[in-house]
């Protein structure tokens, strides 16, 4: 299986099928808020499922996506997909209820042989009980680090050890292209797992796999 990285949440994961995750749109707006995204735009890209974790523009844009795929939008619950049963667990994308930045919806999958969860716009200090048996088993887990709307590093690294991955992709952190959150390092000191820092944005995902007790993280390079 092999992963690419388009800049914030947005992943194409790729193996019998291909499957994208929370894809974005023009972000243009963000400027007048005073804030900096300017990762590339996704173009030609086809899929044939789409998963969408929560309704913010960093993270819905379906129509990015071509090949007509399959999609399934911010819905927990356990739905039918071309790649199988795609579980969506319901969380919140704050630490107050979802009172302040709404719904969030932890996304979990297999995927050639692999069992993959993307956490999403996981805002909440940690995982409640239901949510953890819900997850179940993970493989490789995105997770966000760069604080703000997100958790943070510390609480990223918890979840990291409750969740016991093989691999770990950070994401929705600081890089060149973002200015509005902060940069992976917090995380990565507070883990303390083995990192590779890959010079590119995609990577082939099973020369990468660690252990549940000794996971690798895979730091992609932003995409230019």
């Amino acid at each position: 299986m092999r992963i690419r990285w388009f800049g914030q949440s947005s992943f194409l994961l790729g193996g019998a099928h291909e499957v994208f995750v929370d894809p974005f749109g023009d972000m243009s707006a963000a400027a007048s808020r005073g804030l900096r995204f300017d990762y590339p735009p996704i173009d030609g890209i086809d899929a044939d499922l789409v998963l969408v974790t929560h309704e913010h523009g960093d993270h819905n844009a379906v129509e990015a996506i071509g090949g007509e795929p399959a999609v399934v939008r911010s819905r927990a619950g356990r739905h039918g997909s071309p790649v199988g049963e795609v579980v969506g667990v319901a969380s919140e994308h704050d630490a107050v209820a979802g009172t302040e930045r709404g719904a969030n919806t932890v996304m979990c999958f297999e995927l050639d042989g692999l069992r993959i969860c993307h956490l999403g716009d996981f805002g909440q200090p940690g995982l409640r009980p239901e949510q953890l048996e819900a997850i179940g088993a993970v493989d490789v887990l995105f997770v966000p680090v760069g604080g703000g709307p997100t958790i943070g590093g510390t609480a990223a690294a918890d979840l990291v050890r409750e969740l016991a991955p093989r691999l770990v992709v950070p994401m929705h952190y600081r890089t060149g292209a973002v200015s509005f959150l902060e940069p992976p390092d917090v995380f990565l000191e507070a883990l303390g797992a083995r990192v590779e820092r890959l010079e590119t944005s995609e990577t082939e995902v099973e020369a990468l796999l660690g252990t549940a007790a000794e996971p690798v993280v895979a730091l992609l390079a932003p995409p230019v």
